[in-house]
This record gives structure tokens, C-alpha cells and sequence, in this order.
């Protein structure tokens, strides 16, 4: 394991502790934190990143764990679901760690992530939200779609695997100018 593994792992464990502490806040900070390799790996040069796709799964184990450690306190849907998702992730964790092939993660996206996020929102704005089963299933649906374009730009067409941070910003830079 190289210095900057440590490092950028170090770094995935403190922003993943917010969560615990507050759910909405906390996770958008562990979901920004895991987002920042791309930063850190442009920035550090303390031996690189072996394998960057098993590392980055194996340290969003972390942010996930915490997440359902808060989950485990909700009650009823919210919580059965969580773990339903939760252990979804982790079939397809094992299965992308033994085969290396990341298109398992788009059989078996992180939709935990999602639902733990809508959850922590809900709860957060609009504790009086009713979940009948029916909102429920659209609920999952749309996130099911969200997290699915999400894992096809990150694994399917792999489109920011030739990026570093700064470029990405240009990029997203440049193109929010057109536009504007």
C-alpha cells in the first residue's frame, strides 16, 4: 500500500464521520469526499493509486457502513429497504472484486447511496412525508434511473477515467459557459 492510498484512504474515513452525526449534511459530505480522488490523485505524488477501482470500492465500504449504521435506527420501509439495497451493494462488491469487471456495478448499482440520501432528505425537510407503496416503487424507480446514468458515466462509458480533478472542472467549466 502506498503512502498516497493511505492518505487519500485517511481522508475517506474523516469525511465519512459527519454522517453519523447528521444524515442529510453528513452524507452529501462522505458523497463529495469520495468524489475527491480525482482532486487528490492530481495533488498528491506519494506513490499513486494501485488499482484505483478495487481501492475507491473498498473505501466506499466505508461512507456505506456509516450510512447503515444510521439506516439501522429508521424504522419500518425506510430501514428494510436500506439493508435490502445495502446487501445488493455488497453481492455486487464481492462480484466486481473476484471478476475485476466493472459492468458488474451497473447490474448492481449503488442505489443504497440514493435511497439513504433521499431518506436523510425526506426526514430532514418533510418528516411528515407520507410513503404509501406506491410512492415508494416510484421513488425507487427514479432513483434506480438516476444511479444508473450515474454508474454508466463512471463505469459503462467510463467517461471520466482520462481525467484528472482540474480538467474535469474545465470541462464542466467550458461547457456551463456555452451554454450560459
Amino acid at each position: 500500500m502506498t503512502t498516497e492510498q493511505i492518505v487519500i484512504g485517511l481522508i475517506r474515513v474523516v469525511g465519512s464521520l459527519p454522517v453519523l452525526r447528521w444524515a442529510f449534511a453528513g452524507a452529501l459530505i462522505a458523497i463529495v469526499v469520495d468524489f475527491s480522488d480525482l482532486f487528490w490523485m492530481g495533488v498528491l505524488d506519494l506513490g499513486g493509486l494501485r488499482n484505483y477501482q478495487s481501492f475507491d470500492k473498498f473505501a466506499d465500504l466505508i461512507y456505506m457502513f456509516t450510512f447503515l449504521w444510521v439506516a439501522n435506527k429508521w424504522t419500518n420501509t425506510d430501514r428494510s429497504i436500506a439493508i435490502s439495497l445495502f446487501t445488493i451493494r455488497m453481492i455486487g462488491f464481492i462480484a466486481f472484486e473476484i471478476t475485476q469487471t466493472r459492468s458488474i456495478l451497473l447490474i448492481f448499482p449503488n442505489v443504497f447511496e440514493f435511497w439513504f440520501v433521499f431518506v436523510a432528505i425526506r426526514k430532514h425537510y418533510w418528516p411528515n412525508y407520507e410513503m404509501t407503496k406506491k410512492l415508494v416503487a416510484r421513488w425507487l424507480i427514479i432513483l434506480l434511473l438516476l444511479k444508473l446514468g450515474q454508474e454508466w458515466i463512471l463505469h459503462g462509458g467510463k467517461y471520466l477515467d482520462s481525467f484528472t480533478f482540474f480538467e474535469a472542472v474545465e470541462t464542466i467549466w467550458n461547457f456551463v459557459r456555452f451554454w450560459v
